[in-house]
């Protein structure tokens, strides 16, 4: 799978820049915390992360901040026989009597490298007797041992646990981050595509790259790999043609617009999600702020602010409502509205 076989194995070929920059930083310092949580949605990097910085500081020969990938010590961690690197799924090793005998492990020297290493994926998942049989550890580990504790939730990580951990936020990836990895995996499965079919790739993985790397394989093995074979498998328009809809068209466009995403098995929740998402990029765009710079901003301040109100009150509806386009339907003849009222403003003040 290209998720897989095009996981980054250093600190250079992480495609996430911030958190990059930041295990970069830690890994130059003299002295290691020994305690590190990795936050961020699925699919942004923790886990690999989280290994390359194991491989790193137990590496036999290291270049800089990067493991060498050749000595014994990164083989063992790349095939998940190491005796010093342990990784637990905590939401099927959540239990109290898990994390006692991680405990009791951890206790003993490493045997191959520096260091032993702990990761614990889907952290928050741990239970409240879990995490305090793990907090004494947290307090007072031994030296030669390193906790990294991954989750997607960080609200369900208790504030002990938390206060005692480095923080490293994964956040969602940038665009232009996707785009990097995914055009890395087109080089190295020596494939030609069209710029435009990065683009939509990476508006419909949801900021990830693990789904990102998903979907180019599926494209490739269904062999869609013309941009406008790859839109039709896809079933599914891109976000940014819904805004430059809501931006430039009449009302009944953007209504068929979401006749044909819920016709196509379009997921609702998600949309408002990445919509929101987009307005929010739109917004610090406006004011100078964003990092993005392929942004195409047609909409006014108060406009972006009225969408992100709406769209966020239709999310809040869709629990309850007994057809799922409804929300978002509302609040886009909402916005019509709202627009035909400024016009009028305008033309009367004029």
């Amino acid at each position: 799978m290209f998720y897989l076989k095009y996981r980054p194995k250093t600190l250079d070929e992480v495609d996430n820049i911030k958190p990059k920059e930041t295990i970069s930083q830690i890994l130059k310092q003299k002295n290691l915390p020994h305690a590190y949580l990795y936050v961020g949605q699925k699919g942004t990097g923790k886990t690999s992360t989280a290994r390359i910085f194991a491989k790193t500081i137990n590496c036999l020969h290291p270049n800089l901040l990067n493991p060498c990938n050749s000595c014994s010590n990164c083989l063992a961690i790349d095939n998940s026989s190491s005796p010093d690197v342990t990784e637990l799924d905590a939401a099927s090793n959540r239990g109290i009597n898990e994390i006692k005998e991680l405990i009791k492990e951890a206790s003993f020297s490493p045997m191959t490298g520096r260091f032993r290493v702990y990761i614990i994926d889907e952290a928050h998942m741990i239970t409240p007797d879990g995490f305090n049989a793990l907090l004494k550890t947290l307090e007072e580990p031994p030296k030669t041992v390193i906790f990294i504790l991954a989750t997607t939730n960080l609200e369900k990580v208790p504030k002990t646990i938390i206060s005692r951990c480095l923080i490293v936020n994964f956040g969602k990836a940038q665009k232009k981050e996707v785009k990097k990895m995914l055009k890395r995996i087109a080089e190295g499965e020596k494939i030609i595509l069209d710029e435009r079919l990065f683009d939509l790739i990476a508006s419909h993985c949801e900021r990830s790259f693990r789904d990102g790397a998903k979907l180019i394989e599926e494209l490739v093995i269904q062999n869609k790999l013309n941009y406008d074979e790859a839109k039709k498998y896809l079933g599914i328009r891109s976000r940014e043609n819904l805004l430059e809809t809501l931006a430039s068209k009449p009302l009944k466009d953007a209504l068929s617009w979401l006749e044909e995403f819920a016709a196509a098995g379009g997921n609702f929740k998600n949309l408002i999600e990445e919509l929101l998402e987009e307005l929010h990029l739109y917004l610090l765009k406006k004011n100078g702020l964003s990092v993005e710079d392929d942004l195409v901003v047609n909409f006014s301040l108060p406009e972006i602010t009225y969408l992100m109100k709406s769209f966020n009150e239709a999310f809040n509806l869709l629990k309850n409502t007994p057809v799922d386009s409804l929300p978002l339907e509302i609040a886009v003849v909402e916005f019509y509205n709202y627009k035909q009222v400024q016009s009028a403003k305008c033309k009367a003040q004029n």
